[in-house]
């Protein structure tokens, strides 16, 4: 039996909005992305939402419409996907890292601070794997230095922090609808703000600059072609509908993995921070030391098990090392973390017999070590 790392969960509703569509003639700047955009903002409690094409577009378009610039610093996790830090590149400004806690892998706040500078424009956390950063310290050295928060939330619909919804803390948020992700339009991502003028240029910058009057053809900015096609918006739609249904599987998937793993002492199960409700989008384990991941994960990928190291130190990306010089050992706990991690199949319809077996596989996988 081939068990996959991720798989969407699409019913009947799905499948009808977006047959919906095509048989209405309108694939593009149609009512289903303003539906799938009101129900975002309605979930989340903001004044504005604007949809996109992807995750990476909307931080972006969040980067250009703050004005940061050449020669300006954000300051952001170097354990996240490479989109959190190249959006900051797109602008030519700089991305500055700091290392992250080794429980709950998120940015340590308590960095933050000494990395500030007069080039400082912004802080952008990562709520990593769908746990939320300690925003209340982070919003706490926001105010007093007078920065912008962009939460990087594309992998945390629905998780909270102290009972408040990740993505509604900061001056905007941003989520991402990729497959993998807990709610999917296939490709897509969102803006949720509740500052007027930040939204009036995100609604102009995605759809190539043009005014907020929408004259055909008249162009105020530059801009891009970051909009949301109406099938990807009705997948969105339906998704949300069930947004509840969704989350709540998840949950129960992510349950058995921590039930039925704790007593295999070479794992390092996931640390939730106890301020924190987890939204899960992925269920990632870590190896003590002595361990070898790669050769556990090759191991497994041969017994039909989906798995992957999430994630690679974005500093130690190739690009990132040509660039800017960074080297191994300067982000310690982010390297080490990153070594030992491993992602294991995960979606909503996995079963507790599939879990099993995954788990089976691991423990003999193990024998090697032991």
């Amino acid at each position: 039996m081939r068990i996959p790392l991720s798989s969407p969960d699409i019913t009947e509703l799905e499948k009808d909005l977006v047959m919906e569509v095509l048989d209405s003639g309108q694939l593009g700047l149609g009512p289903k992305a303003k539906q799938f955009e009101e129900q975002l903002s309605e979930y989340i409690g903001s004044r504005f939402a604007i949809a996109c094409n992807s995750g990476t577009s909307a931080l972006h378009m969040l980067i250009r419409a703050l004005g940061i610039r050449d020669g300006d610093e954000v300051i952001t996790t170097p354990f996240s996907f490479v989109a959190s830090s190249n959006c900051i590149l797109f602008e030519r400004a700089k991305p500055v890292f700091i290392d992250i806690d080794e429980k709950t892998l998120n940015m340590d706040v308590t960095q933050i601070e000494n990395k500030i500078t007069e080039r400082t424009k912004a802080i952008l956390p990562v709520h990593v794997f769908g746990q939320p950063a300690n925003m209340d310290e982070i919003l706490k050295i926001a105010r007093k230095y007078n920065l912008p928060v962009l939460e990087d939330a594309c992998e945390a619909i629905g998780a909270k922090w102290n009972g408040k919804l990740a993505g509604s803390f900061g001056t905007a948020g941003v989520f991402a609808f990729y497959p993998n992700k807990q709610v999917t339009t296939g490709e897509g991502g969102i803006i949720v703000t509740d500052d007027e003028e930040l939204a009036a240029v995100c609604y102009s910058l995605r759809n190539q600059g043009r005014g907020n009057d929408v004259q055909w053809l008249s162009h105020i900015r530059l801009g891009f072609n970051y909009r949301l096609d109406e099938m990807s918006a009705a997948l969105g739609t339906a998704q949300m509908k069930r947004i509840e249904e969704i989350l709540k599987k998840r949950q129960q998937v992510a349950a058995m993995y921590l039930e039925k793993l704790r007593d295999i002492p070479e794992i390092i199960l996931p640390t939730i921070d106890a301020r924190a409700e987890m939204s899960w989008f992925v269920f990632v384990i870590r190896f003590i030391e002595g361990i070898q991941r790669n050769q556990m994960m090759e191991g497994l990928l041969k017994r039909g098990i989906g798995c992957r190291p999430y994630f690679t130190p974005i500093h130690l990306q190739p690009f990132y090392v040509e660039q800017f010089g960074y080297q191994t050992g300067d982000f310690p706990v982010t390297e080490r973390v990153s070594q030992s991690t491993l992602a294991l199949p995960f979606y909503n319809r996995l079963t507790e017999q599939e879990v099993d077996q995954v788990i089976r596989a691991i423990r003999e996988e193990l024998q090697i070590f032991r």
